[in-house]
């Protein structure tokens, strides 16, 4: 399975736990953030940015279920309002590689030190390892951006 993908039918990943977002509310990128900050429980920390969205979908630790697929239906709305289709392809790409780093997230990697405050004493800090894929319902806006990036 390909991590971005075109389906009609997201019940069919009966695996994964499914989260269903509606792309009219993602017509901008700013939306887009805004809604999965929203759907996916964003910690407060957030900074609607693309670095810190990249930052958040790495982690997601605070999300229980390890075969996550993210689904957005009426794709042919799915960052429509942005001017420049660069920052959709953008966005995109990021997409994928987050998806492929989980799935090559070292079981060791999953452990990490963090500072826990300013006097520099650590803790660990768990991430537990996750399985991503995102679909989007058959429109011709997206089958063209997915072809354009995947041939």
């Amino acid at each position: 399975m390909n991590n971005l993908f075109i389906t009609d039918s997201p019940e069919q990943f009966d695996d994964f736990s499914l989260i269903e977002i509606d792309a009219k509310r993602c017509k901008t990128l700013r939306d887009f953030y805004e809604t999965l900050a929203e759907v996916l429980h964003f910690p407060d920390y957030f900074g609607f940015n693309l670095d810190s969205f990249d930052e958040i979908m790495n982690d997601l630790s605070w999300i229980e279920d390890e075969r996550i697929l993210l689904y957005f239906k009426n794709s042919s709305d799915f960052l429509l309002n942005e001017r420049n289709d660069q920052k959709v392809v953008t966005l995109l790409e990021l997409l994928d590689a987050t998806c492929e780093d989980w799935k090559f997230m070292d079981e060791d990697a999953e452990k990490e030190t963090i500072n826990a405050d300013s006097e520099e004493e650590e803790e660990d800090y768990f991430i537990p390892k996750k399985e991503l894929a995102i679909g989007f319902s058959d429109s011709e806006r997206m089958e063209d951006f997915l072809a354009d990036l995947f041939g």
